[in-house]
């Protein structure tokens, strides 16, 4: 799709649809606000949020159509909604047979952040999870343009390179898992880095094996794919003085069965998307690789199949870290700390001194906070305060969870260091604190994205299947490091 900066007066502008914001009880201005007026007369629209009003050959107008968006109340209105809006108008449009779009940003939203924000959402919107349908029809009808009146070019462009980025990641999390493996994954990131000018290295099992990833090894064994451990480095080309090294540690389980502790039959299909935590972790790299912020930062995804092979670990098997410390596996299902403590290890191992870890990590997150929330734990307030002030200015919402001391109780073994659950009470809180025991004194925050990864139904502005969450907030955190 082509992004670009209108710049004609809108009465001028020639497109298949001209999209003007409309407001609950207040008329869009401009060349437009009389045939506005007359749908908001007739009750044909209130301006309520993502409703939609279609005039064609609208009279004073070159666009061939000019549709109002609702917006809802005009003081609720932030980049966060313009981002839906957008999404939502052009899967609207999309079917239509609408080729070529402008969103008209009428003051006081003519802003960069309002500009890129209503790209991210075209763009967000025009992903379709269809890329193994076989109907030669399901690309009759695609959108080759999208403009916005108002905002700067590098504005438009930061909403291209995130969309993008976003969109890179609902990709991978949406492929089957015979189709990605670990190695799959692997050979993904290799080839976005090369395109990007990322530095790529992938560790093989056996290189593991020679490190102690014990953790990470026990939860592959019982699959025929073989793990890996993809690192990515971005290096700022100016120095800066400051020795901060930020490190992205995302979840890679391509398919999670459970291994011996088997999950249920129902909805185990998703769980090709266990892996969307390092699918966002590689997304935020490709668009750092395009923005390039001042501080170094550098991802690690551990990726592995967890099977129930005959050669699978068991409940009661003891491993040993990389970190060195012993855990008693007590159920296979909580394989996702597992991998994650071996990498949490290796980012400390290559100089990082900030972490940040995301993963699709426990049932128990979805029962606290729902679809809507990320569960946010970490052992520095001032590092959390900086990476939700960069959630909340991309709409991506976060809730602080507890992570007292108390909780490590339940953890204790009789037999090992810790054992890998803390039983129901307080699930996600005991899988943080778990976590916690591997970052020594790092400032540290871990995002549980169970809840929040996936979307179980289509909504206006975004197709069913991963949602790409996080990439845009770890962006950010970087750029305003």
């Amino acid at each position: 799709m082509d992004i670009k900066v209108e710049a004609k007066p809108i009465a001028e502008v020639e497109a298949d649809a001209l999209i003007v914001v409309g407001f609950e009880g207040a008329v869009p201005s401009g060349p437009f606000s009389g045939l506005s007026k007359e749908l908001y007369d007739a009750g044909e629209f209130s301006g309520k949020a993502l409703e939609i009003a279609i005039l064609h050959r609208p009279a004073g107008l070159k666009a061939k159509r000019l549709v109002l968006a609702g917006a809802g109340k005009p003081g609720e209105f932030k980049p966060s909604e313009m981002r839906k809006l957008s999404g939502a108008m052009l899967r609207a449009l999309k079917p239509k047979g609408v080729r070529s779009i402008v969103m008209a940003l009428d003051e006081p939203f003519r802003s960069d952040d309002f500009a890129a924000a209503a790209v991210e959402g075209a763009l967000l919107g025009d992903l379709e999870a269809n890329r193994y349908k076989t109907d030669p029809k399901k690309n009759e009808k695609q959108v080759a343009s999208f403009a916005v009146s108002g905002g700067s070019q590098a504005a438009v462009e930061r909403g291209r390179v995130l969309a993008e980025a976003q969109n890179f990641t609902r990709d991978l999390a949406n492929e089957p898992a015979n189709l990605l493996t670990p190695t799959g994954l692997a050979e993904s990131a290799r080839k976005m880095a090369a395109d990007y000018r990322l530095e790529c290295e992938v560790l093989d099992q056996d290189r593991m094996r020679q490190l102690g990833m014990g953790a990470l090894l026990g939860v592959s064994q019982g699959s025929a794919e073989p793990p890996a451990m993809i690192i990515l480095r971005y290096k700022p080309t100016a120095a800066t003085g400051s020795k901060d090294h930020l490190g992205l540690v995302g979840k890679g389980v391509t398919f999670d069965t459970g291994g011996i502790s088997i999950k249920p039959a129902d909805h185990m299909d998703q769980m090709r998307y266990d892996m969307a935590g390092g699918a966002a972790m590689l997304g935020a790299m490709r668009a750092i690789a395009q923005l390039k912020p001042a501080i170094p930062v550098t991802a690690i995804i551990p990726a592995v199949e967890n099977m129930p092979g005959s050669r699978a670990q068991r409940p009661g098997d003891i491993v040993t870290s990389l970190a060195g410390k012993t855990v008693e596996v007590l159920n296979t299902d909580a394989e996702g700390r597992m991998i994650l403590i071996d990498a949490l290890t290796y980012a400390q191992r290559l100089g990082c001194t900030h972490l940040v870890d995301a993963a699709t990590l426990t049932g128990s997150i979805v029962v606290a906070l729902g679809f809507v929330n990320i569960g946010a734990f970490t052992n520095n307030q001032p590092f959390l305060d900086k990476l939700m002030a960069a959630a909340k200015a991309e709409g991506e919402k976060m809730w602080q969870m507890p992570i007292d001391e108390e909780y490590k109780e339940a953890l204790k073994s009789d037999f090992a260091d810790l054992h890998n659950i803390g039983g129901r009470p307080g699930g996600s809180v005991t899988a943080a604190m778990f976590l916690k025991d591997f970052v020594n004194d790092l400032p540290w925050v871990h995002l549980d994205i169970a809840g929040t990864a996936w979307l179980e139904e289509t909504k206006p502005y975004m197709a069913k299947g991963a949602s790409g969450v996080g990439v845009r907030t770890f962006v950010r955190l970087a750029q305003n490091w």
